[in-house]
């Protein structure tokens, strides 16, 4: 069927969509009696498909009405908002299609799977952020490798899994590439769940206290001390986030030997590190619960927290499970302050008491757990002790060096 307005236009794709348009307007009302089990099926399938063919073109048709500017006609500020008039869609969900449309411009395998039908524009989307997320020095053909391995996995799994898949593709196309990208990538997502660590608790006056969680007051008092103390010891200025950032201490320091004991083993959490990393080498590690974390937080953990580091050789098979004694203890702490008086590092002063006990070798490295081997330093430097960025240099006067690597 031709419709009588497509003579207005000149390009195939402009008919297209018009005589598209008036079949499905012949079919709007149509009753679906007569149509069975497995013909219903059937036309749900192929609905499916053909709104990921409409999705695809309207996507390219978006990218192309970018190139010519559309928008300049009428004044709007930018092609995103020119369609949210045009269609009255909101302004995020145009923003969210044109941002799209730039994104498969560039992603030919993603662009072309979506105009068969072969994915859900949901799914497109999920694989046009994973491509989108790889590092910039990942090779041309190294992503296109991503975008097929994603779009033959989007075949089997749904918009949720594929996301799993997305963070993890370089772990399938390229394994060597992968484990370095990982692990810097959780080494930034670290550094930024840090600095925005936060706590914050409100007494409702009906003898509860609510922050991200529901406790007694009773409770909240004590738990209130006990952090508004340590973060007064560890910073000049007590805030939310100073108080966030005690509130992870007070869960890592908690003497392992006092949690509940279940099967013969208590509640302390393992970290597993590859051999890699104490190879100085790049690669995520894995608490026991499964969580992934960056090689500097697990040598810190390691370090300084209540875990057992799990380290495993390249076949995966357990090297080390540490040793019973790997923190200092309280006399050994005394001693240490007495001894340094404050932070080691060159040109800090804050004072042994706000200080944390670290191995000079590492205890993952065989370094033990005495006083010929104990440095105090305060949290910040304690942490840039573990920061795969930066060199640590020990001097013969007892002091500590850091310079950023090159």
């Amino acid at each position: 069927m031709t419709s009588p307005h497509t003579t207005r236009y000149r390009h195939r794709v402009t008919r297209a969509v018009t005589d598209a348009r008036g079949v499905l307007d012949e079919v709007r009302d149509l009753p679906l009696w007569s149509m069975d089990a497995t013909e219903t099926g059937h036309a749900l399938t192929e609905l499916a498909k053909l709104k990921s063919q409409v999705a695809a073109l309207e996507l390219r048709v978006a990218r192309h009405a970018q190139t010519q500017k559309v928008e300049a006609a009428s004044g709007a500020t930018s092609t995103a908002a020119w369609l949210a008039v045009a269609t009255r869609a909101t302004r995020r969900d145009a923003s969210r299609t044109m941002r799209l449309a730039e994104q498969l411009d560039t992603m030919p395998v993603v662009a072309q799977a979506l105009g068969r039908g072969e994915l859900l524009l949901e799914q497109a989307e999920v694989i046009a952020r994973a491509i989108d997320k790889l590092p910039d020095d990942v090779d041309a053909a190294v992503r296109e490798q991503a975008q097929v391995k994603l779009v033959e996995l989007a075949r089997h799994h749904d918009p949720r899994d594929l996301t799993i898949f997305g963070n993890r593709i370089l772990d399938i196309v390229c394994p060597e590439v992968g484990e370095a990208a990982e692990a810097k990538a959780l080494a930034r997502e670290e550094r930024e769940a840090e600095k925005a660590c936060k706590l914050t608790m409100l007494d409702d006056g009906e003898g509860r206290t609510h922050g991200r969680f529901v406790i007694p007051t009773l409770h909240a008092e004590a738990l209130k001390k006990a952090l508004f103390a340590h973060a007064a010891l560890t910073h000049e200025k007590v805030t939310s986030q100073s108080l966030g950032q005690a509130f992870c201490d007070y869960i890592l320091k908690y003497p392992a030997d006092r949690l509940p004991q279940r099967g013969g083993v208590n509640a302390t959490v393992v970290v597993t590190i590859p051999l890699a990393v104490l190879e100085g080498r790049l690669a995520a590690c894995e608490l026991d619960t499964g969580t992934r974390i960056s090689p500097g937080a697990a040598r810190r953990l390691a370090c300084e927290a209540g875990l057992i580091p799990a380290v495993l050789d390249g076949q995966s098979q357990v090297l080390d499970l540490g040793r019973t004694r790997r923190l200092f203890t309280t006399p050994q702490r005394t001693a240490l302050g007495l001894q340094q008086k404050t932070c080691r590092s060159e040109g800090c002063d804050r004072p042994a008491s706000t200080c944390e006990a670290h191995h000079r070798v590492r205890w993952t490295d065989g370094g033990n757990t005495d006083l010929r081997d104990g440095v105090l330093l305060c949290p910040s430097h304690h942490q840039r002790a573990h920061d795969p960025t930066y060199w640590t240099n020990y001097l013969p006067t007892g002091k500590v060096q850091f310079h950023r690597r090159t």
